[in-house]
């Protein structure tokens, strides 16, 4: 699995990475998420994807093009500012036995198709029945993560586990 790292504002992609600073400048960006292979841009509420996807794609093919820098180095784990979401520790679980396999679905299944749509998915810890994942980019706060969720990855993990009872997502 590679890195990723995901901005939601300017400031916590000042000094991390140029494209995301110039990319907060376009009036419509409200967050970014680069991965090895991909970047995802959130949209604020107030404009279409029709009036600004090709002013987008053709602003991030230049910059690449121009062989421009997109990430100058990855900001510390604990940048992240405290929240009201992210206040509260998360849960530490214990390694269990079934972490491997579990890893080892996402990573073959369900990681291609999430980073296919500009997302991503981490494995965080099994316990008592229950899977729970990370998703971020373009799946976090996605309408049909929920049904992805439920309907994809759980289905399939239970199929090849079935211990599995169930499977969360925590924010990420």
């Amino acid at each position: 699995m590679g890195d990723s790292v995901e901005f939601t504002d300017m400031a916590q992609a000042k000094g991390y990475s140029p494209l995301a600073e110039e990319l907060f400048n376009l009036p419509f960006v409200a967050g970014i998420f680069i991965a090895s292979n991909f970047i995802t841009v959130t949209k604020t509420d107030n404009l279409s994807w029709d009036f600004i996807t090709m002013e987008l794609r053709e602003f991030i093919r230049e910059w690449i093009s121009d062989g421009k820098d997109i990430l100058t180095m990855m900001p510390p784990k604990n940048a992240a500012p405290a929240t009201e979401e992210n206040e509260t520790p998360q849960k530490v679980f214990a390694a269990s036995e079934y972490d491997n396999a579990i890893a080892d679905l996402l990573d073959e299944y369900v990681r291609p198709a999430v980073e296919n749509d500009g997302g991503a998915i981490d494995f965080r810890g099994y316990e008592d029945g229950v899977v729970t994942v990370v998703l971020r980019g373009a799946c976090s706060g996605c309408p049909s993560s929920t049904a992805t969720l439920k309907g994809g990855i759980e289905a399939l993990l239970k199929q090849h586990i079935p211990e599995i009872k169930e499977v969360v997502a925590e924010n990420g």
